[in-house]
């Protein structure tokens, strides 16, 4: 496997390594900074490949604080590997994802966010959004860069392959051909509707990110406010039955 960068917005740095046994690109976000931010670890094999490519950027000991979405390998997996190289990182994430699983998984005490609050790195301030099951687990939510207004969106608009690094092009239709399809197979509905998922959208919509950061497909520059309202109706759509 191999990493590819691109700077998808000013510090912000899209690490993106297409794992192939998946199908999919698995991407992490950095945020150079005075204590600089990483959004996801991927999992504990690749570590070391993603850990080369961050380390073009950065000197991987100064990093200061690692973010994820919710409890799952390719969110966090590879978490107590950074916490052994990084002597001051520390993770952040919700509160449950705090105290009921990092709490017992992680090396090292996680800080537990509340919603809203936010992490100044520097130049750069990073506010926690509470999602509770958008995407999925009780514990998720994301990061939102106030500045150039860039929403870390973890498994939101997933598409598969091995696509492009940054576009402007429309990222609901990829997304929505991949919900449909994972309808009848082994991930069906791996993202569950709720009564407040389309509210949580809506939320995350009236941030009005200009830049995506997905987890599983190409950034998208553009209009992100009108790109989530979007998602929001193939959701309603597709899964509220």
């Amino acid at each position: 496997m191999e990493s590819r960068i691109t700077e998808v917005a000013p510090d912000v740095y899209r690490i993106s390594t297409f794992h192939p046994q998946f199908g999919i690109q698995m991407n992490q976000y950095l945020v150079k900074d005075d204590q600089p931010f990483l959004m996801h670890t991927l999992v504990r094999g690749m570590f070391a490949v993603t850990r080369e490519a961050i380390a073009s950027i950065i000197e991987p000991s100064a990093l200061r604080w690692i973010g994820f979405s919710h409890f799952e390998s390719d969110e966090c997996g590879a978490l107590n590997d950074w916490l052994a190289i990084a002597p001051r990182a520390q993770a952040v994430c919700s509160f449950i994802g705090a105290t009921v699983t990092l709490g017992d998984c992680a090396d090292r005490p996680a800080r537990a966010l509340a919603d809203g609050e936010v992490i100044e790195t520097g130049r750069h301030r990073l506010q926690f959004v509470s999602t509770p099951h958008v995407p999925h687990c009780w514990d998720a939510g994301l990061f939102f860069e106030t500045g150039d207004r860039t929403l870390l969106c973890s498994d939101l608009f997933f598409h598969p392959g091995d696509v492009g690094q940054l576009t402007e092009a429309d990222v609901v239709a990829p997304a929505a051909d991949a919900i449909r399809t994972s309808l009848d197979g082994p991930f069906a509905k791996d993202m569950p509707y709720t009564s407040y998922t389309d509210a949580t959208l809506r939320r995350l919509a009236a941030l009005k990110p200009r830049t995506l950061g997905l987890m599983h497909g190409a950034a998208y520059r553009g209009d992100g406010e009108q790109a989530l309202l979007d998602l929001a109706a193939v959701l309603r759509e597709t899964l509220a039955k």
